[in-house]
């Protein structure tokens, strides 16, 4: 098995995956360690989690993830969620007051569902195993939350596609470490800074994207000459689009009593 440092140099989004499955001891094993290695807001332990194997079922899953090939050809979907209602039962069992029911509530499930699911990607990637998150479950969170039955106060926040990796693919390049690291305050770049920043993610960005003959067709037909307008184009991340799935969630929240 990795070391930690070894399974944080290798990591990468895994796209495409062998048939092989993944064996069940090693899921429960993965995720045991994952939840006991991992910080939980007052130990409520706020996080559930969807297994999906079946094939018919993966299928309406790769309906609701944007018709994402590696929906369906890994062996496993990990739908990670935002868990209240566990604990909302709970303390209804003991005559405790309802909480959690609210803004704060849904905070504190999210942090702890997304805690979890990084370690899960750890301990998978650390046994040789291929990941890749997948963010449509933000745009599909009501879809999703109804196919797998979930109760109010329990909502999907991320998922994975897992499973044996059949590429190989590079390294993905971040943003230089001084755009994260702030000495005691938020230290704002300026314009020449910025650019400094993004120097090299502009570049091999754009190369990376207009290398696909698809992508770099619909980007002269949407007139996209750099990487920051491809991100906020509909070819990528469409504004409009995110206006209406924002307002969705916002919308799918109330239902589910983490808004007023």
């Amino acid at each position: 098995m990795k070391t930690l440092q070894d399974t944080l140099a290798a990591h990468r989004s895994i796209r495409q995956f062998r048939p092989q499955p993944v064996a069940q001891e090693v899921i429960e094993e993965v995720c045991q360690q994952a939840i006991a290695g991992g910080s939980s807001s007052g130990n409520l332990n706020t996080c559930s989690i969807v297994l999906t194997r079946d094939v018919e079922r993966k299928q309406r899953l790769y309906e609701l993830h944007a018709q994402q090939d590696m929906v369906l050809q890994a062996p496993l979907v990990m739908t990670f969620c935002a868990d209240m209602s566990r604990t909302r039962d709970w303390l209804a069992l003991r005559d405790a007051r309802d909480n959690f029911a609210n803004f704060i509530g849904w905070h504190v499930a999210l942090v702890d569902a997304i805690i979890v699911a990084q370690n899960v990607c750890l301990g998978f990637e650390a046994r040789g195993l291929g990941i890749c998150y997948m963010g449509t479950t933000l745009h599909a969170m009501a879809d999703i939350a109804e196919f797998l039955e979930l109760p109010q106060a329990c909502l999907p926040v991320t998922s994975l596609v897992v499973g044996h990796p059949d590429e190989s693919p590079p390294a993905r390049d971040r943003l230089p470490l001084q755009a994260f690291l702030h000495r005691e305050r938020y230290e704002r770049p300026n314009a020449q800074q910025l650019a400094q920043l993004y120097a090299d993610r502009e570049q091999k960005g754009w190369e990376r994207y207009m290398a696909m003959p698809r992508l770099n067709e619909l980007a002269q037909a949407h007139g996209i000459t750099s990487l920051a307008q491809f991100y906020t184009s509909p070819v990528k991340y469409d504004p409009d689009r995110f206006a209406q799935d924002s307002a969705a969630l916002h919308s799918t929240l109330a239902r589910a009593k983490f808004l007023p």
